[in-house]
């Protein structure tokens, strides 16, 4: 009886493992997002991810739709906060189903940040 609950435990553990990497690892979309980022911190209690706000406005005047994100590398959440204030792209992947908010809290997931020129 405790050896077939180990192994129901264990091949528990291995089916989540093989899900979050397949979540992980497929990307459901990608694509740039262009506008001014307005918000940008670093959050979490014991996984900490950047966590931002991109202001995209249509026209001048018009209500903007944000867009909210999740960047995981330091090294684009570095490059985003040296272009705080500037029109930028950003290029992101969105990652469905993923099991905790330990990865981020947006399935947005920026990888790489543009200027935009004047």
């Amino acid at each position: 009886m405790r050896r077939f609950f180990l192994l129901l435990l264990g091949g528990g553990a291995l089916l989540f493992a093989l899900y979050t990497w397949a979540a992980w690892s497929f990307t459901y979309s990608s694509g740039d997002r262009a506008g001014y980022v307005q918000k940008f911190s670093r959050k979490g209690w014991v996984c900490k991810t950047w966590e931002g706000e991109l202001a995209m406005a249509n026209l001048p005047g018009a209500m903007p739709q944000i867009f909210t994100f999740t960047v995981r590398d330091d090294a684009v959440a570095e490059q985003i906060n040296r272009s705080m204030g500037e029109r930028v792209t950003l290029h992101y992947q969105q990652h469905l189903g993923l099991p905790s908010t330990c990865f981020g809290d947006t399935s947005y997931f920026v990888v790489d940040v543009r200027r935009v020129g004047p």
